[in-house]
């Protein structure tokens, strides 16, 4: 009878236990991003625009939170209304023909510059993740989910010549914001039918977590059953 109740107990503490980790933790951790968003942002620009201002403060005031996020929202929304409308565009090239001149600062800020133009024009189908394929990866037989960034252009589609190459990022699990950069013929990549949102989920997941929507794939050569 003991050995029962305590079987029960166990299997009932287990389950509950678990829906409650299923409710928690997504609303947990997204409420713990978040938060980490807003205290960076609150300590990116206004505390040192006080100091500036006010240098003979002996220690930096306790500001309620997410005064510093808009204060830092609104600098930058002005910075955007200058530089499209009065004289930004022209203090932009003075700075980067200045950048220009520097080696290390030059590579960082063309590199930091094209990857933020890559992610905020998600209307240009040549500069962002705009489809999802599977590709081989590591190996023949083996297949991974794989974001397309765009067709191959320049010396590096001058080094395939005659054969059509797209750039492609496989991120990592469960950690996407990293991975690997491939080259990969246009002819070789499996269609499918995926949003780069569930593809994320996917990945994120490990596997664990599987979209329900339909998917269409292009059979490659030689992959026929």
């Amino acid at each position: 009878m003991k050995k029962r109740f305590w079987k029960a107990f166990r299997a009932a503490i287990r389950h509950y236990f678990v829906a409650g980790l299923l409710a928690f933790v997504p609303i947990g951790v997204t409420l713990w991003t978040l938060a980490f968003i807003v205290r960076r942002l609150d300590n990116l620009l206004l505390p040192t625009v006080i100091r500036w201002f006010f240098p003979s403060l002996p220690e930096q005031p306790d500001l309620p939170p997410l005064v510093g996020a808009v204060f830092t929202f609104v600098v930058i929304l002005l910075v955007g209304v200058i530089v499209r409308h009065l004289f930004g565009h022209e203090i932009v090239r003075i700075g980067e023909r200045l950048v220009a001149r520097v080696p290390i600062a030059r590579s960082i800020y063309q590199g930091v510059k094209q990857l933020v133009e890559a992610i905020l024009a998600s209307s240009d189908a040549q500069s962002s993740f705009n489809r999802v394929v599977l590709v081989e990866y590591p190996r023949v037989g083996m297949w991974g989910i794989a974001f397309v960034t765009g067709p191959v252009r320049g010396p590096l589609r001058e080094a395939f010549s005659g054969t059509e190459m797209i750039s492609c990022f496989i991120p990592t699990t469960p950690n996407p914001t990293s991975g690997f950069y491939l080259l990969v013929p246009e002819a070789e990549v499996r269609e499918i039918d995926m949003s780069i949102e569930n593809a994320f989920k996917v990945i994120m997941s490990g596997g664990l977590v599987m979209p329900e929507e339909s998917t269409r794939q292009r059979r490659l050569p030689g992959l026929e059953a």
